[in-house]
């Protein structure tokens, strides 16, 4: 399968970040892989997840909160390991956008995301 990165778009999510879904498909279960885009000074919405998640930074720079406690700042080619069902933010501290990629295993689903806020 290859996907041709000019079929994907960006959406506006109401957890304050944009995102680009690259693949998600219940054809392949087992992942799933977007692009986040957010804004500097803004912070994602506390939420939890059915499963794990991985961040890794492209661009920018961001505090990341993890089960309640600040685990520390991520910038380009950081790694955030998020375990299944803990709650998440990420705080964009830097002057441009923060773009990260969101690895999801199993893959993202909307009836397995939970807002905690």
């Amino acid at each position: 399968m290859i996907i041709k990165g000019n079929e994907q778009t960006e959406n506006y999510l109401g957890e304050n970040c944009y995102i680009t879904e690259l693949l998600n498909s219940p054809d392949l279960s087992e992942l799933s892989v977007a692009v986040a885009r957010v804004l500097p000074g803004e912070e994602t919405e506390l939420h939890a997840l059915e499963g794990h998640e991985v961040y890794y930074v492209l661009q920018g720079k961001g505090e990341v909160f993890i089960d309640g406690a600040n685990r520390g700042t991520l910038e380009k080619g950081d790694l955030a390991l998020i375990k299944k069902d803990l709650s998440q933010k990420i705080t964009n501290t830097g002057t441009g956008d923060l773009i990260f990629l969101c690895i999801c295993s199993p893959r993202f689903r909307t009836e397995g995301y939970r807002a905690l806020e």
